[in-house]
């Protein structure tokens, strides 16, 4: 989103005490705003404050740790500087929204029966949510300033953690996630970029010490070490982000985790230091904070769409998100998931029979699978061919 206006009403240049005047008030306007949008934190960078941030990126992919998030070579050099995506950019004004939980979210994974998903996506899509808030701010701020803005959240090339750490918001833990002092490692996060100068804030420096408990808490370790990720062995994006088949050794770690994954975030013991958030937060629909496996299980497009309407889950489509409930399945051990998911192994999807060939392989008996096996090999579909004779190995 842009807002401009014609250069009549921008304002003269003034002297130094005048101008110095006019940056307070505008930030101070800024902060206003902020907070009757909702949002918990809000802080102001400059666009060339994360110099170290492109090598860290160009390594990352370099490693091929995206996985196959092609996306992220793409607009590599984008990402590299803010002015790259707006040269006139003068300012940038990071926002933290808190959504933490109300209780541990890893308390659900206990229960086999019942499927986890990120506290992140139990209600609205917190793009549409946040995006909505800042546009109200910036409609009102090129008003007030007579400046050009632009708003972003998350799904453009900007590097929103190390700039929110500039800002002073918090710093990257060694998780790679954005950690606050006062609202611990859950926060969503957007900016306003302004050619407007504001002013600035100090960044906050690291905090994390010799504290792991958020590299240990990693079911499937995927990080290599401190302050670096290997996306390609992370749950949320094998679960979000990643359309093939599933290492067949990760999928018994990912356990009932069918959407993301809160377990570093939920480690750090900066959590407890979390005040207390914002009326305006999103609360967690009752309907996604334990859902059944077995419920699950059954969504064809039309009642996926139905349950996840507005939600980010909605995303990654009915296929997809079905092939990890299958994955759940498989991990729970229950023997009454058998049934809705041999009914799986006739779906439509490729991805779907492919995993409930898997699951099956963990929850019948030997016999009964190799009966089945027998009958329902011969499929048209590759990948499915390929779950089946892998199962003949085990």
């Amino acid at each position: 989103m842009r807002i401009s206006t014609s250069d009549k009403d921008r304002p003269t240049s003034a002297p130094s005490q005048k101008t110095e005047e006019r940056k307070r008030k505008l930030t101070a306007f800024l902060r206003q705003e902020a907070l009757a949008q909702g949002f918990d934190l809000c802080r102001i960078t400059l666009p060339d404050s994360i110099p170290e941030a492109p090598a860290r990126l160009a390594e990352f992919v370099a490693a091929r740790r995206h996985g196959t998030m092609a996306w992220m070579e793409e607009t590599l050099e984008r990402r590299a500087d803010p002015r790259t995506l707006w040269s006139e950019v003068r300012s940038i004004v990071m926002f933290g929204l808190n959504y933490g939980p109300e209780e541990d979210p890893r308390s659900i994974l206990d229960k086999p029966d019942r499927a986890a998903i990120s506290v992140y996506a139990r209600n609205r899509d917190y793009h549409d949510v946040i995006k909505g808030r800042l546009k109200e701010i910036a409609t009102r701020f090129a008003a007030r300033a007579g400046a050009d803005v632009k708003v972003f959240v998350d799904t453009a090339p900007v590097m929103e953690k190390p700039l929110a750490a500039a800002a002073g918001l918090g710093w990257q833990g060694k998780h790679t996630n954005l950690v606050s002092r006062s609202h611990g490692s859950w926060l969503f996060l957007g900016s306003l970029f302004t050619t407007e100068a504001l002013e600035i804030d100090t960044p906050e420096r690291d905090h994390c010490g010799s504290c792991r408990a958020c590299l240990d808490a990693c079911p499937t370790a995927a990080f290599p070490a401190p302050y670096q990720i290997d996306a390609r062995r992370c749950i949320s994006y094998l679960t979000i982000e990643h359309k093939g088949p599933i290492d067949p050794d990760l999928r018994p770690l990912i356990g009932n985790r069918i959407y993301g994954c809160d377990d570093c975030l939920a480690a750090c013991p900066w959590n407890k230091f979390a005040a207390e958030a914002s009326e305006m937060k999103l609360k967690a629909r009752e309907d996604l904070k334990e859902p059944s496996i077995a419920f699950l299980l059954t969504l064809d497009d039309a009642a996926f769409r139905s349950l996840f309407s507005g939600s980010p889950v909605k995303r990654i489509g009915r296929d997809r998100f079905v092939r990890n409930v299958l994955m759940a399945a498989g991990n729970s051990g229950r023997s009454d998931l058998i049934a809705p998911c041999q009914r799986l192994l006739d779906d439509g999807s490729p991805v779907v029979r492919a995993m409930a060939v898997w699951a099956l392989s963990r929850l019948m008996p030997q016999a009964g699978f190799a009966a089945l096996r027998a009958a329902k090999s011969n499929d048209e579909d590759a990948e499915v061919r390929a779950e089946w004779q892998m199962t003949e190995q085990c």
